[in-house]
């Protein structure tokens, strides 16, 4: 068997629990940090891999080439719950999985990690040391995540973010994010907002800059140190997270909520405000043109006030007329 990094981890079909085979190679993936390139993975040990990404104790990285370690506690919770829905004759199962676990996860606390200490800050150094510290950060999450990301968000990084996001989500942790307008301009990010939010991971568009944020748990923070994002800082000083969740949450109070079903169906937009302004010159009104693109109003509103600008149009009437003769919308 050969496994494919590319594949999203499953649910095993018996027990969840790892064979000795695959419990080996998780404890020698953790001695060496948590993370394993494909190309290093020894041919003995690739049925053990696969079994390993099947139960969901290692996660799949394609745009590294390797694979990650996932917390059993994580994987303990996940399993549990569907263990739990399923029938009564799997009820003892499922209350079993953490201990049958236990040793993994003695193992995964134990793994060595860049020091966290209160009131300071770790810099990390390295795109793949970043993704791999924050892989570990999703994984230990217990209640929370927050997420400002500014910018275009590349189909390769949706591409991993989305499992690990769902499996969040599945465990019972709450997703909150606030994107720019141009992060959901392409189909892959309009796909990845339409599959959260329908597990219930609630995103918003503010179209406004802000710098890029991670917070975990209200316990540890993560923003870029450097342009290139070739840096990032953890932080768990109290005071300093206190201060980036309410710069979160006044964000998110102004940001708007889009109908992300609407907007992925709709598809992306190449220029947003000309086809608000072209609605609008066919007579719909503000409302009718946010129905149509999938929009909120206020971001409507928004467009509409950069069009008069642009326009010098002091009302919509005459915003209407001044571009009256575009391409026709459908």
């Amino acid at each position: 068997m050969t496994a494919d990094p590319t594949a999203a981890p499953g649910i095993a079909g018996a027990s969840g629990e790892p064979d000795d085979e695959a419990r080996r190679l998780y404890l020698a993936i953790l001695d060496a940090g948590g993370r394993i390139p494909s190309a290093d993975v020894a041919e003995d040990d690739r049925a053990a891999l696969g079994r390993l990404v099947d139960i969901g104790l290692l996660m799949p990285n394609p745009m590294d080439a390797c694979y990650t370690a996932v917390s059993p506690r994580s994987v303990s919770d996940r399993l549990g719950a569907e263990l739990l829905s399923e029938a009564t004759r799997l009820l003892v199962r499922a209350e079993n999985l953490p201990g049958a676990l236990d040793s993994l996860t003695r193992a995964y606390d134990a793994m060595p990690r860049p020091p966290e200490r209160s009131g300071g800050a770790v810099y990390i150094e390295g795109h793949v040391h970043i993704r791999h510290r924050i892989s570990q950060l999703v994984s230990d999450c217990r209640t929370e995540v927050l997420t400002a990301q500014p910018g275009h968000r590349p189909a390769e990084a949706l591409k991993i973010a989305l499992p690990q996001d769902l499996q969040l989500l599945q465990r019972g942790c709450s997703l909150r994010t606030v994107y720019q307008p141009v992060a959901v301009s392409a189909p892959a990010a309009l796909a990845y907002a339409d599959e959260v939010t329908r597990h219930g991971s609630l995103i918003r568009i503010l179209d406004e800059p802000f710098q890029r944020m991670f917070v975990f748990d209200r316990s540890v923070a993560v923003l870029s140190a450097n342009e290139d994002h070739s840096t990032a800082a953890f932080i768990t000083d109290p005071a300093a997270i206190a201060f980036l969740v309410n710069a979160f949450e006044r964000d998110w109070a102004r940001a708007d909520a889009p109908d992300w079903t609407a907007a992925h169906a709709n598809g992306p937009t190449r220029d947003t405000p000309d086809r608000v302004g072209r609605l609008l010159a066919r007579g719909l009104t503000q409302r009718a043109v946010a129905t149509r693109l999938g929009l909120s109003e206020r971001t409507v509103a928004a467009h509409i006030s950069r069009l008069r600008d642009r326009y010098g149009a002091q009302t919509l009437f005459q915003l209407g007329w001044l571009m009256r003769g575009g391409p026709d919308e459908r």
